[in-house]
């Protein structure tokens, strides 16, 4: 077993819920093998670089290992190495905090919330 289809490995190492959303995938031009558009029926190899975009997430692994049937998830992980770069860190905004209690806002207050939410402040 040295090659198979890409949508059948998307789906054996659990990139993907169904091979159906791995040939969706391919066919809306979501994943890439090479740098290059991939058909469902693309053959990937060991060595391969595919980037998928699966629930709204870019994904790129390396192909380790091919397999064509679904696999435990351990034994999954073991045929990709991930190389998906690190979400950027979210910063946190700092929060605008009123006394509980204290009832609406005053029109000076009000001014005082917008210009913080907008950054002017």
């Amino acid at each position: 077993m040295e090659s198979t289809r890409v949508d059948r490995w998307l789906w054996a190492v659990r990139l993907t819920k169904t091979r159906n959303d791995a040939a969706a995938a391919c066919r809306g031009g979501h994943v890439r093998v090479n740098d290059r558009p991939a058909k469902p029926a693309t053959v990937v190899v060991p060595g391969d670089e595919v980037r998928a975009r699966v629930n709204g997430t870019t994904r790129i692994v390396e192909v380790v290992r091919v397999i064509q049937k679904r696999v435990g998830a351990a034994d999954a992980a073991t045929c990709f190495l991930d190389r998906t770069p690190a979400p950027p860190p979210i910063a946190a905004a700092p929060v605008a905090h009123r006394e509980r209690g204290a009832g609406r806002p005053t029109k000076r207050e009000r001014r005082v919330l917008d210009k913080f939410r907008t950054g002017q402040l």
